[in-house]
């Protein structure tokens, strides 16, 4: 079992297990009836996506050094709550098929990236 990190609202893998979205907002324009239906999410985990203050750190970085700043993504999870959530999801991966993402389409210059290494860092196994 493991976790996949995934691109909401893309074709779902062959055992994928739980989607969880990690964003701040869901779909605009999807009933919440059809979230999982239309491949964006099973559960919304809004307490892993950036505060909005990072996210329009990231979406308006142009050079490393501002995405450099993006990074303080890191930090809000480190904060006890989002720590927590981090750690149990490094438990499952070891039990049960699981997939977060978001909506960037781009996953070097997307919290996704950040959250694969946070989520290495505690030893979860990741596809």
């Amino acid at each position: 079992m493991s976790i996949r990190i995934i691109r909401l609202g893309t074709e779902r893998a062959p055992g994928e297990g739980l989607r969880i979205g990690t964003v701040r907002r869901p779909p605009r324009g999807v009933p919440k009836t059809e979230f999982a239906s239309r491949n964006w999410y099973d559960v919304w985990y809004p307490n892993l996506s950036p505060s909005a203050e990072t996210m329009k750190l990231g979406q308006e970085a142009q050079t490393p050094a501002q995405w450099a700043a993006f990074t303080r993504y890191k930090r809000e999870m480190a904060e006890a709550d989002a720590s927590r959530s981090l750690d149990l999801l490094a438990a499952l991966s070891h039990q049960t098929a699981l997939a977060v993402g978001c909506y960037c389409e781009d996953e070097s210059r997307c919290h996704r990236s950040l959250l694969r290494g946070l989520l290495q860092e505690r030893g979860a196994s990741i596809d």
